[in-house]
C-alpha cells in the first residue's frame, strides 16, 4: 500500500474516539469527533493549489484528500473552544521510493499555518507522518486494523519536552460523505489551570 491508496481506503464517514494524555499534568482527557474524507485524484484543482502554495511542481503530486471534522473534547470550555476545520492535503512520493515523500497541508493541527510533513509507509500498511512546527514538532501513526476501522497515535513535543501523548479509534459509519453530527459530550472534570493543544483538529 502507498500513501495514495491508504487515503482511499479512508474515504468516508467516520467516528473517532480519542483519549488524550496531558503529560506535564499526569491527566488523561476523552473526547470524540466525527471526520469525513475524500479522497483527491492527482488533477483535482485543490490538490494542484496546495502544491503551488509550497512551490512545488503540481506534477509531482500522487492525489490527496479533503478532511473535515468536528468534535467535543472533555475539557472545553463553551466560549472559546473550536474542534472543527477542514484541510485539503496533497501527497507528493520521492521520485526514487513512492513509499516516503513529502504531505503537503494548506493548514496544520498544532500551528494553523502551511505545513509541510514527511511520510512514510511501513512493512504492516501503516503510516507515518513527522511534521516539524516553529514551536513544536509531531509523530503520528496511522493503520487500520479492519477495513471499517482505524487506529491513531500521536505525540506533540514543545518547550524542549514532550506535551501530549494520544490513542484514536475510528469507526467508519459510511463509505460516503454524511453530514457531520457528534454524538460525544464528555463530562467535565477537574480541569488543570493550563491546557495543550491537541495535534489533531480530526
Amino acid at each position: 500500500m502507498d500513501a495514495m491508496q491508504f487515503f482511499e481506503n479512508s474515504a468516508g464517514t467516520w467516528h473517532s474516539q480519542r483519549t488524550t494524555h496531558h503529560l506535564p499534568f499526569r491527566r488523561a482527557e476523552l473526547g470524540g469527533s466525527a471526520i469525513q474524507v475524500e479522497a483527491l485524484p492527482a488533477n483535482d484543482d485543490r490538490v494542484a493549489e496546495i502544491c503551488k502554495l509550497h512551490d512545488i511542481d503540481p506534477s509531482q503530486a500522487a492525489g490527496g484528500a479533503f478532511v473535515q471534522w468536528s468534535g467535543s473534547m472533555q475539557w472545553d470550555r463553551e466560549d472559546d473552544e473550536n474542534h472543527s476545520g477542514s484541510t485539503v492535503f496533497a501527497i507528493v512520493p520521492d521520485a526514487d521510493d513512492p513509499t516516503k515523500g513529502k504531505m503537503l497541508r494548506e493548514r496544520g493541527y498544532a500551528e494553523i499555518v502551511p505545513v509541510a510533513g514527511q511520510f512514510e509507509m511501513d512493512a504492516e500498511g501503516g503510516l507515518t507522518l513527522i511534521t516539524e512546527y516553529e514551536t513544536m514538532s509531531s509523530i503520528e501513526r496511522f493503520w487500520f486494523a479492519s477495513p471499517d476501522v482505524r487506529m491513531r497515535t500521536s505525540t506533540v513535543k514543545r518547550f524542549g519536552g514532550f506535551s501530549t501523548a494520544t490513542f484514536c479509534t475510528e469507526n467508519r459509519l459510511s463509505a460516503k460523505a454524511e453530514p457531520l453530527e457528534v454524538d460525544t459530550a464528555p463530562v467535565a472534570s477537574q480541569t488543570p489551570s493550563a491546557k495543550f493543544y491537541s495535534v489533531f483538529g480530526w
